[in-house]
């Protein structure tokens, strides 16, 4: 290695900053949350910085670099546009054991400040010895992708925890596994999403049974089928489930990055043929759950929004199973989006109101009299079958004609397909085009607006 990674506890010491300029203010930035008592010396500073140390509390003083400068220093930075005085400031501080750096020039550092993925008080440093700063910076990029925000909060729970489980728990090796298996189960997961209290009570039940309960059930939306459009928070779900069950709507692209030794089951839907009945659904996901499972139920879209998420974990809520909800990109924003339709618009919409188009008997009985404001954008889930009857529903209940339309098919994928109208074309159109579910219709004035704003064009 050509230079070995330390961590230095910088709280209540006093860290010197040469130079006053943006570079600078980055350095001071770090130094700051670090704790450090911070002094800079420059005969000028940029007023970012001057903010900066009146908020933080550090002291600038306003003169020229002495050697004097260095009394009681524990950390230096030299951050000037002067090498020559980059050098000296090097030189004096080395010879006094006192680690320096000199921004941007590894030949003149003791010590190199990394790439930080911060989540306090876990820590990740990623330094490229200077050779690559900004290699680096994409390193630390992918990492903030993989480690939760909630690690810091679960570091400090667990730190609260080490005494009660040491007291529960006399073994060396039977606290490690014990560690080990609840900081990858429901109770890391409760205490990542807040709820620090139930962790604890989870705790004491796992000590009481000698193991962490770790069943526990992800409702993931998986979104509107581009992989790109998931959650870090659903990928990261995704990749602890022991089981996924899976709807039709998922991008099978997306089951894949679940775990390769994961079991998948197919349990989706379609227009009047369902692989599995929704109530054997819910009852599905609590016999795993009780068996200790970590199951990943994947619906396309968001389950919130017509995906009768709220179906399958009431069951869970009633039989107090540990259960998880990750909100997704839903079909209307990701069709709207990539069809280059704003759903609201200052000149056209300033609402919009979501709408099940599915028909029961060749029926569709919808509140058309409520539909009516041209100021209002509707979107219609699940209705290319009742198209017809929406267009014609709406005009004979006063919305104009040439009202526009828009139907997007397959939205944010390969295949997607936009096609435009009116309420008076619109099922012609359709029924020319024959398009594919899954569909969504948009109604409204600023369905005008695709011709000019359509960006997403992956036919050509």
């Amino acid at each position: 290695m050509d230079y070995f990674p330390v961590s230095l506890r910088l709280r209540g010491r006093h860290v010197l900053l040469v130079g006053g300029g943006s570079v600078g203010v980055r350095k001071a930035r770090l130094m700051a949350r670090a704790g450090a008592q911070l002094t800079v010396v420059a005969p000028d500073i940029v007023s970012e910085l001057e903010l900066a140390l009146e908020e933080w509390g550090g002291t600038w003083r306003r003169k020229r670099y002495e050697t004097a400068d260095l009394e009681g220093q524990k950390l230096v930075i030299a951050a000037t546009p002067d090498r020559e005085l980059n050098q000296s400031i090097f030189e004096e501080a080395d010879a006094r054991n006192i680690p320096v750096n000199v921004v941007d020039d590894p030949a003149l550092c003791t010590f190199i400040v990394p790439s930080i993925v911060d989540r306090n008080p876990i820590t990740i440093a990623i330094n490229s010895g200077g050779s690559s700063p900004v290699l680096a910076r994409n390193v630390r990029t992918q990492i903030e992708t993989l480690v939760p925000q909630g690690y810091g909060r679960l570091a400090r729970w667990a730190g609260q925890m080490r005494e009660r489980v040491k007291a529960a728990i006399g073994d060396e090796s039977g606290r490690r596994h014990f560690w080990e298996a609840l900081l990858g189960g429901a109770i890391a997961e409760q205490v990542m999403a807040g709820d620090e209290a139930g962790a604890t009570q989870t705790l004491e039940t796992a000590l009481a049974s000698g193991r962490p309960a770790t069943g526990e059930v992800f409702l993931i939306g998986a979104g509107p089928g581009d992989p790109d459009l998931m959650t870090f928070k659903a990928l990261r779900l995704l990749q602890r489930a022991d089981v996924i069950l899976y709807d039709r709507l998922v991008n099978p692209a997306i089951v894949d990055m679940a775990r390769k030794d994961a079991e998948r089951f197919y349990v989706g839907k379609q227009r009047d043929e369902h692989a599995v009945p929704q109530d054997r659904i819910n009852q599905w996901l609590l016999e795993l759950a009780q068996q200790g499972q970590c199951v990943a139920r994947l619906k396309g879209g968001d389950p919130f929004i017509f995906g009768r998420g709220g179906e399958e974990i009431a069951l869970l809520a009633e039989h107090q199973v540990p259960f998880q909800v990750v909100p997704a990109v839903t079909a209307a924003s990701a069709a709207a989006a990539y069809g280059g339709i704003p759903l609201t618009h200052r000149d056209h919409a300033q609402s919009v109101r979501f709408i099940t188009g599915h028909t029961k008997n060749g029926e569709l009985s919808l509140d058309w009299q409520s539909m009516q404001s041209p100021a209002e954008t509707l979107v219609f889930y699940m209705g290319l079958v009742g198209l017809p009857i929406i267009c014609r529903e709406l005009q004979a209940h006063g919305r104009d004609a040439d009202t526009p339309c828009a139907l997007v098919e397959k939205a944010s994928t390969p295949e997607q397909r936009v096609l435009t109208g009116t309420l008076a074309t619109m099922a012609s159109v359709v029924e020319r085009e024959q398009p594919k579910a899954p569909t969504l219709i948009i109604v409204g004035s600023v369905a005008g607006l695709h011709q000019s704003l359509g960006w997403f064009r992956p036919r050509g």
